[in-house]
């Protein structure tokens, strides 16, 4: 009897070893989820091998899914080379159109939470326009400004198809997230910064957007920055000067174009006071701005929030604000 029982305490034992852990929910690449290259809503920035400062032959962008759940997808995507953008079309566009900066702390890009998400309320609600940008990130490179000429050359791309995409060239704005929204700041006022190009007619034209929202975004590089962010973007041991010249507070003049902020006071991630320095210095330079600051909500919620959240209101005063700026009666 107590052989046997041993025996089984064995196999037990045996089969533990050998069985597979329990199902959880892992990263796993799905570069099918893109568009292919060539598809219509996919838009290379520059011709195939003409990315300046990239070899001619352009990596294999990576594209993981975070999330478990079909309904609620969560990719993220790096190593981009051949930076694009995932256009999303109104059935009847009202001529506005927006360039989607996501965040990822210049580490990934987040493509669904501050990308495909937005399409209710903004295309499909409010008629306008989504480019979603796959931008360079710092790592792997010498250049800190890939990512400000990713933006300026999108802002370009986007008004030489005005006509095709149904917009006007002069109701084009910016939206980013978190260090996305870093990168739209400095779209903001570096727009006209001389970076390298490829000549053409496109790079001829203006990189400035006509409005910007920014969403929980990464401003400051000194006392209030996002460790993360700073250090993919200026190293670990930047200068004062450095510092100075990315803190986007900064940077802003009388050109900088009219903005909205939105932050939750409870990010424990970029502080809400990156938007209010931001803020305060819009102000300072006279531009005209709107700041939403929620007491709940963390950092990264984009539009998913329990239905209950006040912050929950952020796409429907965005669009209000959006109409205001281009001169729109309000629906």
């Amino acid at each position: 009897m107590r052989c046997a029982v041993l025996m089984s305490l064995l196999v037990g034992c045996l089969l533990a070893a050998v069985a597979p852990p329990p199902a959880q929910a892992v990263e796993r690449p799905v570069p099918q989820s893109e568009p292919a290259p060539g598809t219509p809503t996919r838009i290379a920035l520059w011709p195939a091998g003409r990315v300046p400062g990239e070899p001619k032959r352009a990596a294999v962008p990576d594209v993981v899914e975070r999330s478990a759940d079909p309904a609620l997808p969560d990719r993220y995507i790096d190593n981009v080379s051949a930076p694009y953008l995932v256009a999303y079309r109104p059935a009847r566009p009202n001529g506005t159109a927006l360039l989607v900066i996501p965040g990822g702390g210049y580490q990934r890009i987040v493509l669904d939470k501050e990308g495909t998400a937005l399409v209710p309320a903004f295309v499909e609600q409010g008629g306008v326009t989504l480019f979603v940008l796959r931008y360079r990130l710092p790592a792997g490179r010498g250049d800190r400004q890939a990512a400000l000429a990713d933006a300026q050359r999108a802002i370009r791309v986007i008004r030489t198809g005005a006509t095709k995409w149904q917009l006007d060239p002069q109701r084009i704005g910016v939206i980013g997230f978190s260090a996305g929204g870093h990168v739209a700041a400095r779209l903001s006022n570096g727009y006209a910064t001389a970076l390298p190009g490829i000549g053409d007619a496109t790079d001829a034209l203006s990189a400035r957007p006509d409005f910007a929202l920014l969403l929980y975004p990464v401003i400051d590089m000194g006392r209030h920055a996002h460790s993360g962010s700073r250090t993919r973007l200026l190293g670990e041991h930047p200068t004062p000067a450095l510092e100075q010249q990315y803190s986007m507070q900064a940077q802003v003049s009388a050109q900088t174009p009219p903005t909205f902020l939105v932050h939750a006071q409870d990010d424990d991630v970029v502080s809400v006071h990156n938007s209010l320095l931001y803020y305060q210095a819009l102000l300072a330079a006279g531009v005209p701005s709107e700041m939403h600051l929620f007491a709940h909500g963390g950092h990264g919620f984009g539009v998913r929030l329990p239905p209950a959240a006040l912050a929950t209101q952020w796409p429907t005063l965005a669009l209000r604000w959006m109409q205001a700026q281009n001169g729109e009666k309000a629906p």
